[in-house]
């Protein structure tokens, strides 16, 4: 029962996920820049404002390791603490074998409301699949991950524009992150900006502070 579950989540989390692709290819080929057109200086520079939006807790306190324990940044707080309520993802990452997300983090496309009310999203909710683990790793480590086809999904600089444009279509986890309700804090920046320097970034050829 437990595996069916799973499965049949997974399998609405993906039937999802399918949705908007082809206008995210579109947005994402106006936004990239091309190849070696950006020094490597101006790519770190770019990469110095990535790197403070995918370590702020907004961002980061859903890519969690295998344990898949989510973080918790309170409103009004700034120490980051495990979620309260005992909240487990489980191996589904969605928490179908314990409490599923979407009981308190519903699907919908309305604004975020103000805190303390669960933040929500236009996609199910569930944490990053655990290859893509942030909390708690630097801004270096991270920066590697993100060039690396192998544990970024199996995208290319252009690719990962396509994955920011595929989220917004759905009004998805990324650009929430600048919308979360009244009493919360944003990344720096809004999402545009983010777009816009991940192409620098990328034409840049993904350069990594050393």
């Amino acid at each position: 029962m437990k595996a069916a579950l799973i499965a049949i989540a997974l399998a609405a989390a993906s039937i999802a996920a399918l949705t908007g692709i082809g206008v995210a290819k579109d947005d994402a080929s106006k936004d990239a820049l091309p190849a070696g057109s950006v020094s490597r200086a101006d790519g770190l520079e770019a990469w110095k404002r990535i790197e403070a939006v995918v370590t702020h807790p907004r961002c980061a306190n859903c890519h969690v390791d295998a344990k898949a324990i989510p973080m918790w940044t309170p409103a009004g707080e700034t120490k980051t603490r495990v979620h309260g309520m005992n909240i487990h993802g489980g191996e589904s990452r969605i928490g179908a074998e314990t409490i599923a997300c979407s009981t308190c983090h519903i699907t919908t496309t309305l604004p975020n409301d103000p805190a303390p009310a669960p933040l929500h999203a236009g996609i199910d909710w569930q944490l990053a699949p655990v290859e893509f683990i942030w909390f708690g790793k630097s801004g270096a480590e991270i920066c590697a991950q993100l060039k690396d086809p192998k544990r970024n999904g199996g995208r290319d600089a252009v690719a990962l524009l396509e994955h920011l444009r595929h989220d917004a279509s759905l009004s998805g986890f990324i650009p929430r992150a600048w919308a979360p309700g009244a009493g919360r804090t944003t990344p720096p920046g809004s999402f545009e900006d983010h777009v816009k320097d991940m192409a620098l970034w990328g034409a840049a050829g993904q350069p990594c502070p050393n």
